[in-house]
């Protein structure tokens, strides 16, 4: 059988996919290469992925929002997804907001029909700590209420999760919907404050630092979510009609995947700092529109099910990091 992995070209879809690839499981990947960021990036990460090209993986550049051209599936006896693709951003959300009701809204029913169709096992999808908002309690637990999102790009992962619960009680689609904390590590994206940080920083060139330093993440490791990740796949949720995480009788649950540690945005600055061997040139800033201020996952809930445990401090990841953006730039 055969796993179908959205946003192939993408940080946490390109590791995912080696992670499976690695231990033996046939994968398609879908991604359309959209310009969000430099397309030279996802190049890079499907080019790494070519020695298991042929029978254990096949790439195709598709929209997955676009019902057409998810015929082309067809051929393959998918057994279960992991949906990682979408239209991320918090601060692009406000400028360009069709591209999100295009690839998160459009694109996350167009992937439910196909499991639907395709009777799939299971579906992983991406959500988001942003869905939290500007909550006052901190950890933020999966039992929360999270009706006030603050940004575009959050009000379509908490409508994604709506939808998702809609399509596994109507037809007892197994679906495991995962809330992203602040993801880092090799193969990241440009837009992301620690690649943004680390490239300045090592070009002695200023960088923004939003919220006057006082913000708060829960900065995750890349190799602890891809944990996280394959942990939910191998455990589609029961249709036995038990409370599960997040509240859902139907074969649906939600997860926090984080660090279970927020870290204040000076802290992470000062790590990059010491990796890079020079000081950072600070520019502070005031917060932005749609960002929110503190970030914190509970995960007791994960932990209880699956058994995740995130292993990876910001001392150990960001200087693995750091490592890695020297060689990627041939420094």
């Amino acid at each position: 059988m055969t796993i179908l992995v959205t946003g192939v070209a993408g940080f946490i879809g390109y590791q995912v996919a080696r992670t499976l690839l690695d231990r033996g499981e046939t994968v398609v990947g879908i991604d359309n290469l959209t310009p969000y960021y430099p397309v030279t990036l996802k190049q890079a990460r499907l080019d790494a992925l070519a020695p298991w090209s042929g029978e254990a993986f096949q790439f195709l550049n598709l929209d997955f929002a676009d019902p057409a051209a998810l015929e082309a599936l067809k051929p393959h006896e998918i057994d279960r997804i992991v949906h990682l693709g979408a239209q991320p951003g918090v601060r692009y959300s406000i400028e360009h907001p069709m591209a999100y009701a295009h690839s998160n809204l459009t694109g996350h029913l167009a992937m439910l029909e196909l499991a639907r169709s395709q009777r799939v096992k299971h579906m992983v999808y991406a959500s988001s700590s942003s869905v939290y908002g500007n909550a006052k309690s901190l950890p933020f637990r999966v039992e929360d209420r999270v009706d006030h999102p603050i940004s575009l790009y959050a009000a379509t992962k908490k409508a994604d999760e709506l939808i998702s619960e809609t399509y596994s009680h109507l037809y007892r689609l197994s679906q495991t919907g995962l809330r992203f904390f602040t993801v880092y590590g090799p193969w990241g994206r440009p837009d992301m404050a620690v690649w943004l940080f680390t490239s300045k920083i090592l070009a002695g060139e200023p960088i923004e630092v939003f919220g006057e330093g006082d913000m708060r993440r829960d900065f995750t490791y890349i190799d602890d979510i891809v944990a996280g990740v394959v942990a939910a796949l191998d455990n589609p949720p029961p249709d036995d009609g038990t409370e599960k995480a997040g509240g859902s009788v139907a074969p649906h649950r939600l997860y926090n995947i984080g660090n279970n540690r927020s870290e204040e945005l000076s802290r992470l600055i000062e790590v990059i700092e010491a990796a890079c061997g020079r000081e950072a040139i600070r520019m502070m800033k005031p917060m932005q529109p749609g960002d929110v201020r503190d970030t914190y996952a509970d995960i007791s809930a994960i932990q209880r099910d699956l058994g995740y445990r995130p292993t990876t401090p910001i001392d150990r990841g960001i200087p693995a990091f750091v490592e890695w953006y020297r060689r990627h730039q041939g420094l």
